[in-house]
C-alpha cells in the first residue's frame, strides 16, 4: 500500500510541478526530479523499488510513442544524415571517449565494463529534450533535430550496453559483430513496427468507439516494444516505426478520434513523464545513500566524465556544422549558436538511469562486477549534470544568444497550409452535385468566409418553398457543404503532412482546427 500511495503522490506532485513550472518558466520534469530527490530526506519516507529490467519497458514505449507521433517519415527522409551522425555515430564516439577515460581512471575496471559505462552516458533522452526545449520557444528546426536524434539513439546505446555486459559476464568477444547485431535488430524492428502499424489500423476500423480506438494506441506501443525485444530486435525502433505508420495512415474522417486521442495522450504523456522523472529522483537519491561517504572520493571522476560528455558533444556538433557548411546544407547545426544550443540540450534521462540500475552486481564466478560502484555514481552524475543544469539554465541561454523564436515562421507555414486546405475545400465543392446550383457569390463566400457559411445559407432564397421548408433545406445544405469542404480540407492537410517541406506539428495544428470545426457542426 505504501508504494501505491507513493505513486499517487508522485502523480499529484507532477500536477503541482506543471503549475509551478509554468509560473517559474522552468521544465516540470527537472522540478519533479529535484522534488523527488528532496522528498527522500523526510524521515520514514517509503522506498519504491522497481526491477531495473522493467524501467525501460514501462516508461519508454508510451513516451517514445507520444514523441514520434509528432513527426513523420518525410522528416526522417530529409534528416537521415542527421540521424546517422547524431543518433548513431555520436553515440558510438561518446561511448568510446567515456570508456577510454573510465578505463584509464578507474583501477581494474576492464574494457567491457568501461564500454558499459560509456553506453549509459552516451544517449540524450528524447523525453527530457521534448519537455525542456519545447517550453523556451526554441526554433522548430532545432527541436526537430533533437527529436530525430532522441528517437533512435537509445537503440544504439542499448545494443552496445548489452554487448559490453555480455563480454564482461561471459567473456564474449566485443568487436565488429556489434554493428551487424545493431543493423539486423534495426531491420527486424522496422518490420515489427510496420506490422504493428497495419494491425492497429485494422483494429481501429473494426472498433466503432472513438474512446476504445484511442485506448488501443496505449496498448500498441507496449506490444510493439515487447514483441521486438522477444525477437532480439530494437524495441525502441519498433515503437517509433509503429507511431509513424499509424500517423501515415490517418484518415480524414477520423476527426472525433483525433481530438479524443490528442487529449488522451496529452494526459498520458504528462503523468508518465512526471512519474518517470520522479522515480529517477528517488533512485538517484538511493544510489547516493547506498554509496555512503565513499561517494565523495568518486566526485572528481564523476565531474570529469560529465564535462567530457558535454565537450565531446560540442566538438562533434561543431564538426557536423562545418560539414554542413561545406556541402552548402541548410540543416542544423549550421552555426556556432546552433552548436551551443544543441550541445546544452544533450540531456540524459531514463535510459541512462535504467542501464545503470540494470548493471549486474557480480560476475558468474562470484567476484564483484568491475568498477560497479564507480560506474553507477558516474552515470548518475552525468544524468544530473546534463539534465538539471541545462534544464534550469536553458531559458537564460536562449535569451543571451537571442535565439528565441517568435513563431512567425510557423504562423506563416500554418497560414499557407490553411490556404491550401481551403483551396482543396472549394475545389471539392465545385465538383460536387450538392452545390452545383449555388450562385457564384455563395461559392466565393465558401472560399473566403467558411465560418459564416452556415448562417448565410440559412438565409437562402428558395422562393417557392414555405419558410420552415426553406430553413430546413438551408440547414441540410449547409451541413452537406461543410462536410464536403472539411473532408477535402483535412485530406489535403494529411497529404501535406507526409511531404518533405511540411512541418508535421504545424500540419497537426491546422488539422486540429479542422477537426474541432467538424465536431461543433450541428446535426441535420
Amino acid at each position: 500500500m505504501e508504494q501505491l500511495v507513493l505513486i499517487i503522490g508522485l502523480l499529484f506532485a507532477t500536477v503541482v510541478a506543471v503549475g509551478l513550472g509554468d509560473r517559474l518558466r522552468l521544465p516540470y520534469p527537472v522540478l519533479m526530479l529535484i522534488m523527488a530527490g528532496a522528498l527522500t530526506f523526510i524521515p520514514g519516507f517509503p522506498d519504491l523499488r522497481i526491477d531495473p529490467e522493467l524501467i525501460l519497458p514501462i516508461f519508454l514505449p508510451p513516451l517514445l510513442f507520444a514523441t514520434a507521433q509528432k513527426s513523420s517519415w518525410s522528416v526522417f527522409r530529409i534528416r537521415w544524415r542527421t540521424i546517422l551522425l547524431l543518433a548513431v555515430a555520436l553515440v558510438v564516439v561518446s561511448t568510446a571517449m567515456v570508456a577510454g577515460a573510465a578505463w584509464l581512471l578507474i583501477p581494474g575496471i576492464g574494457l567491457p565494463a568501461a564500454l558499459a559505462l560509456g553506453a549509459m552516458a552516451a544517449p540524450p533522452d528524447p523525453v527530457a529534450v521534448e519537455s525542456v526545449a519545447g517550453r523556451v520557444h526554441m526554433p522548430r528546426r532545432l527541436i526537430t533535430v533533437l527529436q530525430s536524434e532522441g528517437l533512435f539513439n537509445d537503440a544504439a546505446a542499448i545494443v552496445i550496453f548489452q554487448a559490453a555486459v555480455a563480454a564482461a559476464m561471459d567473456g564474449e568477444a566485443f568487436g565488429p559483430g556489434v554493428i551487424g547485431k545493431f543493423a539486423l535488430g534495426a531491420v527486424v524492428a522496422v518490420i515489427v513496427g510496420m506490422v504493428m502499424g497495419w494491425v492497429t489500423g485494422l483494429i481501429t476500423k473494426l472498433i466503432t468507439s472513438s474512446v476504445a480506438r484511442s485506448a488501443v494506441t496505449l496498448v500498441v506501443p507496449f506490444a510493439a516494444y515487447i514483441l521486438a525485444e522477444e525477437v532480439h530486435a530494437s524495441g525502441v525502433i519498433a515503437v517509433v516505426v509503429t507511431a509513424l505508420e499509424i500517423k501515415r495512415h490517418a484518415r480524414a474522417e477520423d476527426a472525433t478520434e483525433r481530438i479524443t486521442r490528442a487529449a488522451f495522450w496529452d494526459v498520458v504523456e504528462l503523468l508518465v513523464t512526471g512519474l518517470a522523472f520522479g522515480l529517477v529522483g528517488l533512485e538517484v537519491r538511493e544510489v547516493i545513500k547506498a554509496e555512503g561517504s565513499a561517494i565523495w572520493g568518486m566526485l572528481p571522476l564523476a565531474i570529469g566524465i560529465s564535462v567530457l560528455v558535454i565537450v565531446v558533444r560540442f566538438v562533434w556538433l561543431w564538426l557536423v556544422a562545418l560539414l554542413s557548411a561545406k556541402r552548402d546544407g541548410d540543416l542544423p547545426p549550421t552555426s556556432l549558436k546552433d552548436v551551443v544550443i544543441l550541445t546544452w540540450c544533450g540531456m540524459r534521462g531514463l535510459a541512462t538511469l535504467a542501464l545503470a540500475l540494470a548493471l549486474p552486481t557480480a560476475l558468474p564466478n562470484g567476484d564483484a562486477f568491475p568498477g560497479r560502484h564507480e560506474i553507477i555514481v558516474v552515470a548518475c552524475a552525468v544524468l544530473l549534470a546534463t539534465l538539471v543544469l541545462p534544464g534550469l539554465t536553458l531559458p537564460w541561454l536562449m535569451r543571451v544568444l537571442k535565439a528565441t523564436d517568435d513563431g512567425a515562421e510557423e504562423r506563416e507555414a500554418a497560414k499557407l497550409l490553411a490556404l491550401r486546405a481551403q483551396g482543396a475545400a472549394v475545389a471539392a465543392l465545385k465538383d460536387n452535385d450538392v452545390i452545383q446550383n449555388l450562385p457564384a457569390e455563395k461559392l466565393a463566400l465558401v472560399k473566403s468566409k467558411m465560418l459564416r457559411l452556415h448562417a448565410e445559407l440559412l438565409d437562402g432564397s428558395l422562393k417557392n418553398e414555405g419558410k420552415e421548408a426553406q430553413r430546413k433545406r438551408g440547414r441540410e445544405l449547409a451541413i452537406a457543404v461543410q462536410t464536403i469542404a472539411l473532408d477535402a480540407a483535412r485530406q489535403e492537410v494529411l497529404l501535406a503532412r507526409n511531404e518533405p517541406d511540411t512541418d508535421p506539428e504545424v500540419a497537426d495544428r491546422v488539422l486540429r482546427q479542422l477537426d474541432l470545426r467538424t465536431m461543433i457542426m450541428p446535426d441535420a
